[in-house]
């Protein structure tokens, strides 16, 4: 069976240089599984029936697809799938902007710009509504001579996108290795606890005791400020605390499976395939697999 291994890309950005841009019309997507230091916006029109895989997020995509990735260590691939079109286009815009606290970014103006860059840590797409917005931009960018006017004209396509509703986070926070953050000091203390302590069993009471609430009320509470129930939200963070181990170690599938909190390997194969659409051996053989790139 052929392999595939993840590779850390080596990417055209060089130097001084702002902006990088692939403008590809093809008939498949042959790349590996891979990751890079630089940020990468990727856009991908008539290739529906790819397979898009970002960290442990594993779709198939429509007509159109747009993602933002602003990790080093987040591994993604478009994979050709079922996909039929021979009339497959591909945007990939790579760059690299200073996040740190004190950059140019921290400034009012750009506070939603930042934050839709550190949420793209996880890998981030975008709705229909959104690609709409901005399409115009992306399809004329590459054909921008002047690299200042093209910088202006991708940094403003970045700034409505951090405008529009409805972007999601793609891999969960535990694969991607990006710490939980929370606009709840209350929330954040209890998804803290349950950081360190995945592999054991976690009771409501003590997540409740944590927080300084009943625990009806900080159940409540949790699903308010996540959008999500606390038995998801630990059964998330346990599959991808899970799903990295399966592609950083060697470890058996069993021993992860203990080793993430799940209770035994029959249950944890059962939620790992209901929520991944795969078993776990398949997904490790689907970050495993090797290919020569040209």
């Amino acid at each position: 069976m052929e392999e595939r291994r993840v590779i850390h890309e080596i990417t055209p950005l060089m130097g001084k240089d702002a902006l990088y841009i692939a403008d590809r019309r093809k008939k498949e997507f042959t790349y590996p599984i891979h990751n890079h230091e630089v940020f990468e916006l990727n856009f991908v029109e008539h290739a529906p029936g790819v397979r898009r895989i970002v960290g442990d997020s594993n779709e198939i995509i429509g007509e159109y697809d747009l993602v933002l990735i602003t990790s080093p260590d987040l591994e993604h691939v478009w994979e050709q799938n079922n996909c039929t079109s021979d009339d497959i286009r591909e945007v990939t815009i790579q760059f690299y902007l200073d996040m740190s606290d004190d950059g140019f970014l921290s400034r009012t103006p750009f506070i939603s710009l930042r934050k839709m860059l550190l949420e793209a840590r996880k890998g981030l797409a975008f709705p229909l509504s959104a690609i709409m917005r901005v399409y115009r931009e992306i399809d004329s960018l590459s054909s921008v001579k002047d690299g200042f006017y093209a910088v202006m004209q991708f940094m403003s396509v970045l700034y409505e996108l951090s405008r529009c509703p409805g972007a999601r986070t793609l891999a969960t926070s535990s694969f991607a290795k990006v710490e939980v953050e929370s606009d709840s000091r209350r929330v954040l203390k209890v998804k803290n606890y349950i950081a360190k302590n995945y592999m054991d069993e976690i009771r409501l009471t003590t997540l409740a005791e944590i927080a300084g609430m009943s625990p009806s009320a900080f159940s409540r509470f949790f699903k308010l400020h996540t959008g999500r129930n606390l038995s998801e939200y630990i059964i998330e963070m346990r599959l991808g605390y899970a799903s990295r181990m399966l592609v950083d170690t060697a470890k058996s599938i069993a021993e992860i499976s203990y080793q993430s909190g799940f209770n035994n390997l029959s249950n944890f194969n059962r939620i790992f395939r209901k929520r991944k659409g795969c078993s776990p051996s398949e997904f490790r053989e689907t970050y495993h697999k090797t290919r020569i790139v040209v």
